[in-house]
């Protein structure tokens, strides 16, 4: 294989994605350490702390189950402030249109953008579009980078994962990809899986009065669950382990995985987050989760058992325990 080459597996979110980052593009760009690759860069402006991120979308296709390209992008950055425990406010939008696509479609897909940036709160201020030859695009791309404020002094991300906690997600996993993924193939599937594309913030706005028993909020989006939990465990230097009987997984996507050799764990998601909780404190922020519309099937997947230098692991159903790592090569491209 030539590996001076690009592939899908780089864009997966998982091993081949941190491969591209740590080796070439951080490197070049920004040397930002490992400890400090969250979903958002946190800033100090004129004492004002501030988020900021930016997402691009190349999902395929643009409409499926629950959503499309357009709410998906909007829920996508909104949600990646809301993991650095900010408050979005407003959001740039970036268009890339291949010459040839529908007026009507991307009036749909307006629509929906202005329908998930009301239901977040977030202002959409800028942007631009641009129009690429036919047979030179995909139909749609979108890129959406995004401000919020942090309004606490809690210290929220990835790196502060601590021994003893425990690991809490809002809902069942993997409903995003496979909703993609039935849209794509034309899947005959009667479960109703719909994608769980949603603004996050609410949700953790309700999580933010525990203060700092509060010590990690992540999506788990391209990569899963496992991708997600890795990164995690790599920038915090501790040992994950996770129980599989307490993994909610809707039974449609569980047949579906079945059927197709998936595991959910790695299917990607986009109304989901991962909280690391003080154990003190798992308890109320499970009740609290469960009380949001968003947070119904909240469980607790497991805990921080040790320091390492950056392990996941899992107690089977079956009794026994097996390592968890990030995604290996694309299981389902252009999801998000």
């Amino acid at each position: 294989m030539n590996n001076d080459l690009i592939l899908l597996g780089h864009g997966s979110g998982g091993r081949l994605s941190h491969q591209l980052l740590d080796e070439l593009i951080i490197p070049q760009l920004s040397s930002v350490p490992v400890a400090g690759q969250n979903d958002a860069a946190l800033l100090n402006v004129g004492g004002i702390r501030l988020a900021f991120s930016t997402d691009s979308y190349v999902v395929d296709p643009v409409f499926f189950p629950g959503g499309n390209i357009g709410d998906l992008a909007i829920n996508g950055t909104v949600n990646d402030l809301a993991m650095m425990g900010a408050r979005p406010l407003c959001l740039s939008v970036g268009f890339i249109l291949e010459e040839g696509f529908s007026k009507a479609e991307l009036a749909r897909i307006l629509a929906s953008m202005r329908e998930a940036a009301d239901a977040a709160g977030v202002a959409i201020v800028t942007g631009d579009t641009k129009v690429v030859p036919k047979g030179k695009g995909d139909r749609i791309f979108i890129n959406t980078s995004g401000i919020g404020a942090v309004e606490h002094n809690l210290h929220i991300d990835g790196a502060s994962a601590r021994v003893g906690d425990k690991v809490i997600v809002n809902g069942t996993i993997g409903d995003h990809g496979i909703a993609v993924l039935s849209a794509r193939e034309g899947l005959e599937i009667d479960s109703g899986i719909q994608s769980d594309s949603a603004p996050l913030n609410g949700l953790v706005a309700d999580l933010l009065p525990l203060g700092p028993a509060l010590h990690v909020l992540r999506d788990p989006t391209r990569g899963g669950v496992a991708t997600t939990l890795k990164e995690i465990a790599l920038q915090s230097g501790v040992t994950i382990t996770l129980d599989e009987k307490s993994l909610p997984v809707n039974p449609g996507v569980k047949g579906v995985c079945s059927i197709l050799g998936l595991d959910p764990l790695y299917v990607a998601n986009e109304g989901k987050l991962l909280a690391f909780v003080a154990p003190d404190q798992a308890e109320a922020a499970l009740a609290r989760m469960r009380r949001h519309p968003l947070g119904k099937d909240a469980a607790i997947i497991g805990e921080v058992t040790g320091a390492s230098a950056g392990k996941v692991q899992m107690e089977t159903l079956v009794g026994g325990v097996r390592g968890v790592e990030m995604l290996a090569g694309e299981q389902l491209p252009r999801i998000c």
